[in-house]
């Protein structure tokens, strides 16, 4: 009823089109658009569109921006019409200057239409047959966030299963989407690994990409449950920027600058620079993370059509790490005497260990981009990117042992270094075929890890947690004398891989409201094979070759306000191994079927996705069972279902809400271990999940921008151990809400948060047992300039 009675009212209306360019230099951003006399207007975009709706009839549009001449043109505009006007042209001669005041369409400022990464071409939502979230940096700024951890909670069916150790190559935060692990690895659409936790100073907007997503940006990075991609800020052509303070509980201390000037007086150069110096303890004692994040980039626009870009990302921390709590191999649930966390009669606030198993980490990431226009219908994109991560030190752990007591070990890692680098190059158009709209990409990605990983470990011994105990003596001093005096259990992860990728992808108009979309990859995976120095010798090298097609469908019964979507997306693994018969195992591939509905009504602020999906993953590899560990049989599968929405509205002027719901249904099937066939993977998170957060800013009077928020997040109990023969363990159901305050002028920013305001005690676990933080607050101040 919703929709049927939202579509006649958007039938109503018509739709204004169309593009603004500045003469020789592009399109042309903050362009003020206005049906003159009306209310009803609106700004272009960062590629010079724009769009109003209005009701039927005869207007003037006028087209203006201060220093430039302003235009106008006379429309006739009919019910439900979509009217495409010719470009329009502004120059940056100063003469008959006039400033418009838009007023119209209200700000739903949590909400982006419009994304270039997704798709690898700019595309709207509703466009796209893909599900996605993005977390705005509106969003991120009013909830005084400082992490993509914590910016992560907002996007429906992401959960966080560990912490970010900062160990060098796999120390990033691992979460969950449709029951399948995933880490943040991506950055503007390529390779951009930062392996502690990483700093929100340099974050536009964060993009939750749905499903398997390997046809367009290949295996290594992405997993079944989709990929997340970190869109960072850009310079601009004038001066501004800002330095912002926060001050809180747990030792939370921290420094940020944002500064963007141009170079030269054409405003041809621009440099921007973010950093931030962050230290922070804990609830439990003796641990603590200093990081600093630096983030500078320069654009040189070199004509109107060339455009040359430098980044970099330099993150530097020193850490002990965050408590983690494993189940020993083997042992049963019964054994240890617990079937759930909060019944664990450890102290929630007790890291059980010194304040000196340090570690140092840090990630260096360059980028490089070339973007030129050959023509007005077709663009070429030439992208480098060279992640460099490295740590040196300890990472203590522990065992969860019967009888109330717990194994205290250490993983430490010896100047372990990973590096990865990713050139990529890109075509797009957008043309016609007739009177058949074409959106194309097409790729050539090379992706090359050269991984030189060393971890070494040892247990320290075994203690009761029951009573009041100084754990201190666990700290680096005996730990270094324990190494001294015993051998080690090392492990080596030292190998080279070269992955050669091509990918094509069509976007089609069928019509102007049908649209159909197909792409496919091919992947040529090549690895050297992993290297032992003790014997000088290089084992295990193989080659797979995979094909990743993808298709989609799209009918908006309603132009531009609602569409249908459907969906077929693969993802692969490359595996080694050998079948039965002796010959090399093929990839494990992930095939999905998704549908369902995205809508953007009552002139934006109204807009949701809702959708169900079916994964199937199959040609999982499990034991042979013969004398030979390396033969497999490749028949094994995972399934999962499930259903996702979000909502993103403004309902009345000041008052923003963003909300989610994911259910997920994950089950093992032909693993070659009847304990665990037929259930749920220990890695598929919680079935139930859910966020919120809504807002309210004062948009007139003495105390205009002035406002308050409030949300939280849900999820379900998550079994962590789930065996016919080990038992079940898990995770109890948690929701921890949160809230801010803030006054948001013109010249300055104040703010004050306040994180899991119910003290609740909670836990997340990769098959671990990881307590969270409890009430946290913090104060923060910005100054604008």
């Amino acid at each position: 009823m919703l929709l049927n009675s939202a579509a006649i009212a958007q039938q109503s209306k018509g739709t204004i089109k169309g593009h603004v360019v500045i003469q020789n230099d592009g399109p042309a951003e903050n362009v003020s658009v206005t049906l003159k006399g009306t209310k009803y207007g609106t700004v272009t975009n960062e590629d010079g569109d724009f769009t109003v709706r209005a009701p039927q009839g005869k207007y003037t549009l006028v087209i203006s921006q201060v220093g430039s001449k302003s235009q106008e043109t006379a429309v006739d505009l009919a019910a439900g019409q979509t009217l495409t006007l010719p470009q329009f042209t502004v120059s940056k001669a100063a003469n008959n200057l006039q400033e418009v005041s838009v007023s119209g369409s209200k700000v739903n400022k949590f909400k982006t239409k419009k994304s270039v990464d997704v798709a690898k071409m700019p595309l709207s939502n509703l466009e796209n047959a893909q599900v996605y979230t993005t977390i705005s940096n509106q969003l991120i700024q009013e909830q005084q966030l400082f992490s993509v951890d914590d910016a992560l909670r907002n996007a429906p069916g992401i959960q966080k299963m560990w912490e970010a150790t900062g160990r060098g190559g796999d120390g990033g935060s691992y979460y969950n989407s449709r029951g399948f692990i995933v880490q943040a690895k991506l950055r503007n659409g390529i390779a951009g690994n930062i392996t502690s936790g990483i700093d929100a100073v340099n974050l536009e907007r964060i993009e939750v990409i749905k499903g398997p997503s390997a046809t367009l940006f290949g295996s290594t990075l992405t997993s079944y449950g989709g990929l997340i991609n970190r869109v960072t800020k850009s310079p601009y052509d004038s001066f501004g920027g800002e330095v912002s303070f926060a001050d809180g509980n747990y030792d939370f201390h921290r420094v940020a600058l944002d500064i963007n000037t141009p170079l030269d007086v054409k405003k041809k150069v621009l440099f921007r620079l973010n950093t931030a110096f962050n230290n922070e303890g804990s609830f439990q004692n003796n641990i603590f993370n200093r990081s600093w994040a630096v983030a500078p980039s320069l654009l040189y626009k070199v004509t109107d059509r060339l455009t040359i870009s430098a980044d970099a990302e330099l993150s530097y921390g020193k850490n002990v790490g965050k408590s983690i709590f494993f189940m020993p191999y083997g042992q049963t649930v019964a054994a240890l005497g617990y079937t759930s966390a909060d019944q664990l009669k450890l102290d929630y606030k007790q890291s059980y260990h010194g304040d000196d198993l340090t570690q140092t980490s840090r990630s260096t990431n360059f980028f490089g981009q070339v973007k030129y226009k050959i023509s007005d219908q077709w663009n070429t994109t030439t992208n480098i990117s060279s992640t460099n991560s490295f740590s040196n030190g300890f990472g203590p752990y522990f065992y969860l042992l019967p009888k109330d007591s717990i194994s205290r070990e250490d993983q430490s890692t010896k100047n372990s270094k990973d590096n990865m680098i990713e050139i990529q190059q890109n075509f797009n158009g957008d043309f016609k075929i007739g009177k058949f709209r074409n959106r194309f990409v097409g790729g050539l990605d090379f992706f090359r890890e050269n991984s030189n990983q060393y971890f070494f470990s040892k247990a320290f011994d075994r203690v009761s947690v029951l009573g009041n105990q100084d754990y201190s003596n666990f700290n680096g001093m005996s730990m270094d004398a324990v190494y001294a005096n015993g051998t080690t259990s090392p492990y080596l992860s030292i190998f080279k891989t070269n992955t050669y990728s091509a990918y094509v992808s069509d976007v089609f108009n069928i019509t102007d409201q049908l649209i159909a979309s197909a792409a496919l990859r091919v992947d040529r995976f090549d690895n050297k094979g992993s290297y032992n120095p003790t014997t000088n010798t290089t084992s295990g090298a193989y080659k797979q070759t995979a094909f990743s097609p993808k298709f989609g469908l799209i009918y908006q019964p309603v132009k531009d306000h609602v569409a249908l979507f459907a969906n077929y997306q693969n993802g692969f693994t490359n595996v080694t191994g050998l079948t039965e018969d002796n010959k090399p195992l093929k990839p494990e591939e992930a095939n999905q079927l998704e549908g369902g509905v995205k809508i953007d009504l009552f002139d934006g602020k109204l807009s949701s996705t809702v959708s169900y999906y079916d994964i199937k993953v199959k040609d999982k590899a499990r034991p042979y069972g013969g004398p030979n560990p390396n033969v497999y049989i490749q028949d094994g599968t995972q399934y999962s279902r499930g259903i996702e929405a979000e909502v993103i509205a403004n309902p009345i002027t000041g008052l923003n809400i963003i909300a989610g719901f994911a259910y997920n249904n994950s089950k093992l099937e032909k693993t070659g271990d009847a304990t665990v066939d037929g259930l749920r993977p220990t890695t598929a998170g919680s079935p139930y999940s859910a966020n919120f957060w809504a807002s309210y800013r004062i948009s007139k009077g003495l105390v205009k921008g002035l406002g308050f928020g409030f949300g939280g997040n849900y999820a379900s109990d998550n079994k962590i151990i789930n065996s016919r023969t080990l038992g079940v363990f898990s995770l109890p159901a948690y929701t921890v809400l949160n809230a801010s305050a803030f006054y948001d002028v013109s010249q300055y920013r104040v703010g004050f948060k306040m994180d899991n305001l119910t003290n609740e005690k909670y836990w997340i676990g990769y098959t671990t047992v990881n307590p969270q933080k409890l009430r946290s607050y913090a104060l923060t101040f910005a100054y604008k300039f």
